[in-house]
């Protein structure tokens, strides 16, 4: 299981992360941008991307519009993997992904493709960073993720 090496009992020591001390932080924007776009490209195919700690979805809402009326609508969402928030101990809305919707892992490759990096480089780099945001959720940092 993938989701395993996020499950982290000590803090992540700075050895466990030599390809992002390599990388520089506009590099390591750029893969993760191409990560943003296949995600993106994913979703407008109604399928959801797991990427380890979680996945981005398409998933139905409820949208209030005027005069009290609801609107039925899709909206993209990120939804942490179960085991990871009982480790952590977080609290968030249970959100499933539909039945009918088929989850793939990111497709490294076509990524690296896409940015112009090794793919190894681009899934260490991924792996890197979400083992930084799992340390961040071990500590209870405050973490602010954007991705557009």
């Amino acid at each position: 299981a993938k989701m395993q090496k996020y499950l982290l009992y000590n803090t992540v020591e700075p050895e466990e992360l030599p390809t992002l001390k390599e990388l520089s932080t506009i590099e390591i924007c750029k893969i993760w941008s191409g990560m943003s776009r296949h995600i993106y490209r994913q979703l407008l195919k109604k399928r959801a991307v797991d990427i380890g700690i979680g996945s981005f979805a398409v998933v139905p809402a409820q949208a209030s519009v005027a005069e009290g009326k609801v609107l039925s609508v899709e909206r993209p969402m990120f939804i942490l993997s179960k085991p990871l928030k009982m480790f952590y101990n977080l609290e968030s809305d249970e959100t499933k992904i539909p039945d009918e919707t088929p989850v793939a892992q990111a497709d490294f490759e076509e990524i690296a493709a896409n940015t112009h990096f090794r793919q190894e480089i681009v899934e260490q780099c991924v792996q890197e960073t979400l083992l930084c945001f799992a340390g961040a959720l071990r500590d209870n940092k405050e973490v602010e993720f954007s991705f557009r």
